[in-house]
């Protein structure tokens, strides 16, 4: 595991902020040399501490206008290899994340779609025909109030 100090927090929690900052921008606000900054950065990144930087898109002004939590519980585990299941699932752009979980369902999507029927072709087309697919249970987004923050 990588030694994190207070100045490294200090970094991440500004670029969590704000991920455009140019290195000489994060160094003047935690107040070291542009040189150190950048090094402690790539320090980092090297080390797995910054796993990327990201473009958070307004999915509305896109015209995604439904936002689906899917439970998704495989019918036949020992026969569908789950690396194989991850795959099919990553070839689908409207699926947004896959996570493996524990628990009443084996997966669970976050999955974006136009609108409702735009969702329900999805659905049927796409994800239940899936090979291994069982059980589904939908949860539609009606507001997200709190969005991830700095830790």
């Amino acid at each position: 595991m990588t030694e994190i100090d207070d100045t490294d927090r200090a970094l991440l929690r500004a670029m969590q902020e704000d991920a455009t900052r140019s290195s000489a921008a994060l160094a003047a606000l935690v107040g070291l040399s542009q040189p150190v900054a950048w090094r402690r950065i790539r320090r980092l990144e090297d080390a797995g501490v910054i796993a990327g930087r990201r473009l958070d898109l307004d999915l509305d002004a896109l015209g995604f206008g439904v936002t689906v939590f899917l439970g998704v519980k495989l019918a036949t585990k020992g026969r569908v290899a789950l690396p194989d299941f991850e795959r099919a699932l990553g070839a689908i752009p409207e699926i947004q994340t896959v996570e493996h979980v524990l628990g009443l369902y084996d997966y669970r999507l976050r999955v974006v779609a136009r609108d409702l029927a735009d969702f329900e072709r999805l659905l049927r087309r796409r994800i239940m025909t899936l090979p291994g697919v069982g059980e589904v249970e939908a949860n539609v987004l009606l507001s997200e109030e709190r969005r991830p923050g700095p830790l």
